[in-house]
């Protein structure tokens, strides 16, 4: 149970809305390529075999990883190549093809048929029976008279697809592990793999995924593979060349060449990011395939473009090597990606900001979080992060991800600008909450609800309640104000307006007690009196029930 004053999903909601409003017509795109729905799914309650994320964190600690690492700089005084093809031969055989299978709901025609009277007179597929048990059964148009209802209310319920997706994978050792991109695979039934001109497919399960940098790392059952090389992507320079290499549209396996755009983009597809940006075309299909340099070195993973059409304009986003290689040690040897928290909320500075607070670069906190790494250092709202440890900090996406890729319990000193002095802190970094990663913030979440009455919210009677709902001033307890409704307590009786007067027989005054109870008493059975429309009942609620 609880009290009803939280705000975390509308601020989650309002950035997400924020975020897409602010591409002014252009469109980020996930260059992924999804084939036309094809055959009927066989249901939802089919095994996902491809889903075993996770799985390999009790054994993960014992992975040994060979991952080849090459961090020569390149020679950027060499003569400019006439051809590419020997590092092409070298490095093809470590970019594989990723086909994933997912069940959706086919889309209608025109949002006109969605009306049950328009799908009853054209006999679509999906329309029902009128809820009414006395109507009398309908003869349906044309020939479709033996054509059997699918179960349960289906009323305008269109028919289950298999939908086919299609991305790119960098094979990173010899023994089938490989990186892509969290969207290629995310929702996926079913997960295959296949590598050049073979027509074998291997089935391949997730071992971990990150959605706050778009990563996955797959495991296929194969031996003698061509990983490829990681390069040093702090290396790269603005202009240098690169090689995007993938499945574009899914004619087979393509390269295409460019340079280097920019660097530390931030598009605002996920929550960390620190995209290299190309001019190599990367088109759907290309994500989760390799940027290479001109050594043949991968120096990052092909993930978006932006584009007003939904095809190359010129501009793509790779994930930085160096990134793609630490998430992805981290999800085979833990099955998850654990990263620091310092506990501020940061915003950029703006010319304005920049003038009142005294510093022209760096993250300026809005907020820090309680009893956080921040607080203990003594840092306040106003103050401005220039510095972690040896890192100068751009804006506030980049002190996030910097924050984000040091280990917890690792000890970091902080500069910052306070009243226009510069000042230096220590402190010891947290675990950064998992359920956090959705948001920019990095503040964890509320606790989880517990004890008994989970997703039930309460409120203090106020008098204008009690006018309201015609509640006598004899009525003492704790007014419910919303019921989830797939929760035992809603389908065993507790309404919204309910006033809870006991709990398992333990009076309730107010909203603060109701809580409290709710957390002592262990259930899964237990009483509740309420009042509701001037009579007061029992309820026994059973939350074993599911």
């Amino acid at each position: 149970m609880k009290s009803r004053n939280s705000t975390p999903t509308l601020l989650f909601v309002l950035i997400f809305a924020f975020v897409c409003a602010g591409t002014a017509s252009l469109t980020v795109w996930a260059a992924e390529s999804t084939a036309s729905e094809s055959r009927p799914a066989k249901g939802k309650n089919r095994a996902k075999k491809a889903e075993t994320a996770r799985s390999n964190a009790a054994a993960g600690d014992k992975v040994d990883l060979a991952i080849k690492v090459d961090r020569k700089p390149i020679n950027r005084d060499a003569a400019d190549r006439v051809s590419y093809a020997p590092i092409v031969k070298r490095t093809a055989a470590s970019v594989v093809y990723v086909y994933s299978t997912k069940t959706v709901r086919a889309q209608d025609m025109s949002p006109f048929f969605n009306d049950p009277m328009l799908r009853r007179f054209f006999d679509l597929p999906g329309m029902a029976p009128d809820d009414d048990e006395n109507a009398a059964p309908q003869t349906p148009r044309g020939n479709n008279r033996n054509r059997k209802s699918p179960p349960g209310n289906s009323r305008n319920r269109a028919p289950e697809r298999q939908q086919q997706g299609l991305g790119s994978g960098v094979v990173f050792t010899t023994d089938g592990y490989l990186l892509t991109n969290h969207h290629v695979i995310d929702e996926a039934d079913e997960i295959r793999v296949s590598i050049g001109d073979s027509n074998k497919r291997y089935e391949a399960r997730v071992i971990g995924r990150d959605p706050g940098t778009d990563l996955a790392v797959l495991k296929i059952d194969a031996a003698d593979l061509t990983p490829a090389t990681f390069g040093d992507s702090d290396q790269l320079e603005v202009g240098d060349v690169v090689l995007a290499i993938g499945n574009p549209f899914g004619v087979g396996q393509s390269v295409s060449r460019g340079i280097v755009s920019a660097l530390g983009r931030g598009v605002g597809m996920g929550t960390f990011e620190d995209f290299i940006q190309t001019d190599a075309a990367i088109n759907p299909g290309n994500s989760g395939g390799a940027l290479m340099d001109t050594e043949g070195r991968l120096v990052g993973v092909n993930t978006a473009i932006l584009s007003r059409s939904g095809g190359f304009a010129g501009v793509g986003f790779a994930i930085p090597a160096n990134l793609a290689r630490n998430v992805a040690e981290q999800l085979v040897r833990h099955g998850r990606v654990e990263r620091g928290f310092l506990g501020v909320r940061p915003q950029d500075l703006t010319e304005d900001l920049s003038a009142q607070f005294g510093a022209e670069r760096g993250a300026l906190i809005s907020q820090v979080t309680e009893q956080s790494p921040a607080e203990r250092a003594g840092l306040k709202a106003g103050d401005v992060i220039t510095k972690v440890n040896d890192t100068e900090i751009r804006d506030a996406r980049h002190l996030l991800m910097t924050i984000s890729q040091i280990a917890p319990g690792s000890e970091i000193t902080l500069t910052y600008v306070r009243e226009a002095k510069t000042a230096t802190a220590r402190t010891t970094l947290d675990r950064r909450d998992e359920e956090a990663l959705a948001r920019d913030d990095g503040i964890p979440t509320a606790p989880k609800d517990e004890g008994i009455l989970n997703g039930v919210a309460v409120s203090d009677l106020t008098q204008q309640l009690r006018d309201r709902m015609q509640i006598p001033s004899r009525i003492a307890g704790a007014i419910v104000t919303s019921v989830d409704p797939d929760t035992p307590a809603a389908r065993q009786g507790l309404r919204e307006g309910d006033v809870i007067l006991e709990l398992d027989r333990r009076p309730v005054r107010n909203a603060e007690e109701a809580v409290k109870l709710s957390e002592e008493i262990k259930g899964p059975k237990f009483l509740v009196l309420v009042w509701r429309s001037g009579r007061t009942s029992y309820l026994v609620i059973d939350e074993s029930k599911e």
